[in-house]
């Protein structure tokens, strides 16, 4: 099989690496299913990612996945996202890594409170409505 240079394989799929609102799309979208759906729980079907798993680490996991959640923050600011939407989404990570930083309540809200996918919500509808071009089937 033949790999394209420009696109670094991740998570299964084709990781793109171009400026262009659709590339950043795909990788903010990756993003969200590294932290928040990268594996299943057997048994009960559901989903959980790496925010889950590093926040069990004390300080560090919750350091880690915050700066994640902060690139994705970055990202959304090169598309040139309303500064009210970045600091929403700051928000977000910063309440998901204040909860996570508090000893066993924090871990089990890492499993209710999913900050990147709220963001990611928040780029697909600033996205849909001044990148129509971008929208992907959501299945």
């Amino acid at each position: 099989m033949h790999e394209s240079p420009h696109k670094p394989r991740a998570m299964g799929f084709d990781l793109p690496i171009g400026n262009d609102v659709l590339s950043a799309r795909r990788r903010i979208e990756a993003m969200e299913q590294l932290l928040e759906n990268s594996f299943s729980i057997p048994g009960v079907n559901y989903r959980i990612g790496l925010d889950s798993i590093v926040g069990l680490v004390p300080v560090v996991g919750d350091v880690v996945t915050a700066a994640m959640g902060m690139w994705l923050v970055w990202e959304a600011k090169n598309l040139g996202m309303p500064k009210w939407k970045l600091w929403r989404m700051t928000g977000n990570v910063a309440l998901d890594t204040a909860v996570g930083a508090v000893p066993l309540i924090g871990d089990a809200a890492d499993f209710m409170f999913r900050s990147t996918t709220r963001n990611l919500r928040i780029v697909k509808r600033h996205l849909d409505k001044h990148h129509p071009a971008t929208r992907t089937i959501d299945g």
